[in-house]
């Protein structure tokens, strides 16, 4: 008998293929639509956030995110401004361009994730997040 992480692990490299398998029309990797996520999120419920705040909320880590708003930049979905007060951070937001798509990806996401877990997700989401946030084990 196969161990729950197995299949837990197995389960989200099929979800992660079909993501990809679901974005790839739109011209995004899943890093790219956790960030433009993150980002337009994070604007919305209060202004434009840090470039480690997204990286945080996207879970992602500080150079690839670098890396990856570098792209998005230059796709132009994505402006970079200093920060007013942080002499290094820089501050996201979202272009026009980019809320645009970022919103058709956020559709096609609802519906794989429909797809993939059902109308009624409730208890595996709980499950789930109750995993995701277990504390980091001691060093």
């Amino acid at each position: 008998m196969l161990s729950p992480g197995y299949w837990l692990y197995r389960a989200a490299l099929t979800w992660r293929s079909r993501m990809e398998a679901s974005l790839s029309p739109l011209g995004l990797t899943y890093t790219q639509f956790m960030l433009l996520a993150a980002t337009g999120w994070l604007e919305h419920i209060g202004g434009p956030p840090t470039q480690q705040r997204v990286a945080d909320e996207a879970g992602v880590d500080r150079q690839m995110t670098s890396r990856v708003i570098r792209t998005l930049q230059e796709r132009g979905l994505v402006a970079r401004d200093a920060h007013e007060t942080h002499g290094r951070a820089l501050r996201l937001s979202l272009t026009e361009a980019g809320r645009t798509l970022t919103g058709q990806a956020v559709e096609i996401v609802r519906g794989l994730d429909e797809q993939v877990f059902g109308a009624d997700p409730a208890t595996l989401r709980a499950e789930l997040r109750a995993i995701a946030e277990l504390p980091p084990p001691p060093e």
